[in-house]
């Protein structure tokens, strides 16, 4: 299943390093997604002028991805499983995916945000989804289970990326399990942190961490009517470029549109609409940063489909090659938000139900329409449906799917053709002049095996289940290592003291085993 060898000539063409690298991800995209926004927008898109090839996007279990193994492949260059980040699968079925021994099951894997820090370069992550969501933990976490937010976001604030910027305040807070409240932690590590457009423009700190929402930001067409305060993607993307750009040795940056897929799992043309073009919008600030600094590999891709959108359905079986393309969009033209967001404005007793169905292009309904929004049990579902029948718009299913997706990519080592999801986290390592796999053998080495050949004793204190740390000892020191962080602590048993050492990776517990780098080992010795 992986590339054939003219495919991998193609891509490993141009060897040239990038000093920077821009990787944008639109999540649950699809060619008709790019084709209807281009269509709604009436120009061709940023994205039109950097078609190089396609993606396939298959997990180690499934022909069609969740987004956790996706954005794992993407980051780290290695297939996993349903709800894994930064960590190697435990069943692999899919044809010509490597087995993977049962020992090394859940074991994390380096990711090229990782590496560039490792070789100097400042790093960054943008999102409109929560900064914790699948594919920006992806780059940036190593969890057992995307939901577990507490894990992620403690592993990237002490990662002490340079630039964060997203939604995902309630898992900084202090209503967190394990009782740490990482906001204080955030100002202890000296971001600027910024909650909302107006300081995050005026900002000129050098680490930035943006926080604009509790859980995820609106959709780009509800934000100018429901949250004007929160910055759009191409501003945070813009913001993140000319930040990281002030370091000499370059940078990483990831962008994520996130809420196509979450459009996508509702059906809602509109919402698909609404971030595809907001996300165009960010490639754009990529592109025009590229084109001065050629030393920029920029790339763009899904990490997957979403339910299978079509422009025509049952209503066009037989006048297809006769509809114009205005009986397509117009009816999308009159909505001006999102299912979510008109319903944001809904009255309790629904009173301005016809008004609200208005604002999400549902004018003028018939006496069928109007009685369906009246018996509705599922308001979403159903406004969907009519505006879709109105645009000929069709949906197979309100999951992900397994198709093959558009790859777009510009710049020094760019890949072309048809390639693997996971390719692509080789070639911006490659660029960045790094190998993954050399980095997951630095940076995650099994702390018991490592410390008992050294002759400690070892265990893992659950005394805080919250808060497991790794103990290692022997006759002259005491070991303490805290998951998800970047600090070791050694006690000297002879005098007491206790110092504390902090790297430029974390700690990882997978319920099993704890894992933590050379250089920890080496300090500790």
């Amino acid at each position: 299943m992986g590339a054939t060898d003219a495919e991998a000539k193609t891509v490993n063409s141009n060897n040239k390093k990038a000093k920077n690298v821009i990787m944008l991800v639109m999540d649950g995209s699809s060619d008709n997604v790019s084709t209807i926004s281009r269509w709604y927008k009436g120009e061709s898109l940023a994205l039109d002028s950097i078609l190089t090839g396609a993606v396939r996007t298959y997990s180690a279990e499934s022909a069609i991805t969740d987004s956790a193994p996706a954005a794992t492949a993407l980051a780290t260059g290695n297939k996993s499983n349903s709800g894994y980040v930064g960590v190697l699968p435990s069943t692999v079925t899919t044809p010509g995916v490597e087995p993977v021994a049962e020992e090394d099951a859940f074991k994390p894997v380096a990711n090229v945000l990782e590496g560039a820090k490792l070789a100097g370069k400042a790093t960054g992550i943008v999102s409109t989804s929560e900064i914790q969501h699948a594919t920006p933990a992806g780059f940036s976490s190593h969890v057992a289970s995307r939901s577990n937010y507490d894990d992620i976001a403690e592993q990237q604030v002490y990662q002490n990326i340079d630039v964060v910027l997203g939604g995902g305040y309630n898992s900084l807070n202090d209503t967190r399990k394990d009782g740490e409240n990482l906001l204080t932690t955030i100002e202890e590590k000296g971001y600027d942190f910024v909650s909302d457009r107006e300081e995050l423009l005026s900002t000129n700190s050098n680490k930035i961490w943006g926080s604009f929402a509790p859980s995820a930001l609106a959709y780009d067409f509800d934000r100018p009517s429901t949250n004007p305060d929160e910055p759009t993607l191409a501003e945070m993307t813009d913001k993140a470029i000319q930040t990281l750009s002030k370091d000499k040795d370059g940078f990483f940056l990831m962008v994520e549109g996130s809420k196509i897929d979450w459009a996508a799992h509702a059906n809602d043309p509109i919402g698909m609409i609404s971030d595809f073009l907001a996300f165009d919008d960010a490639v754009n600030e990529a592109l025009e940063f590229a084109k001065t600094n050629p030393n920029t590999l920029v790339i763009a891709v899904t990490d997957h489909g979403n339910s299978g959108i079509t422009i025509g359905n049952t209503n066009t079986d037989s006048t297809y090659d006769t509809t114009p393309v205005s009986a397509y969009i117009e009816p999308l033209k009159k909505a001006t938000m999102t299912v979510e967001g008109a319903l944001s404005l809904l009255k309790e007793d629904k009173s301005n139900l016809l008004d609200v169905a208005a604002l999400y292009g549902l004018t003028n309904p018939s006496a069928e329409e109007i009685t369906k929004l009246n018996e509705s049990e599922d308001l979403a579902a159903t406004m969907v449906q009519l505006l879709s029948q109105r645009a000929n718009i069709g949906f197979t299913t309100g999951g992900h799917t397994g198709d093959d997706v558009f790859l777009y990519a510009y710049g020094p080592s760019h890949p072309t053709g048809l390639v693997e999801n996971t390719d692509l986290a080789h070639t911006m390592a490659k660029a960045m002049n790094f190998d993954l796999n050399n980095l997951s053998n630095n940076l995650f080495v099994n702390a018991q095996e490592s410390f008992e050949t050294l002759g400690y004793t070892t265990s893992i204190d659950n005394s805080d289940e919250n808060n497991p740390v790794f103990v290692a000892e022997n006759n002259n020191k005491i070991v303490k290592i805290p998951e998800n962080k970047n600090i070791v602590f050694v006690e000297n048993k002879q005098n007491g003291k206790i110092d504390t050492l902090e790297f430029n990776s974390v700690a990882v517990y997978n319920d099993k085993q704890f894992f933590i780098s050379q250089d920890m080992l080496k300090a500790v010795r």
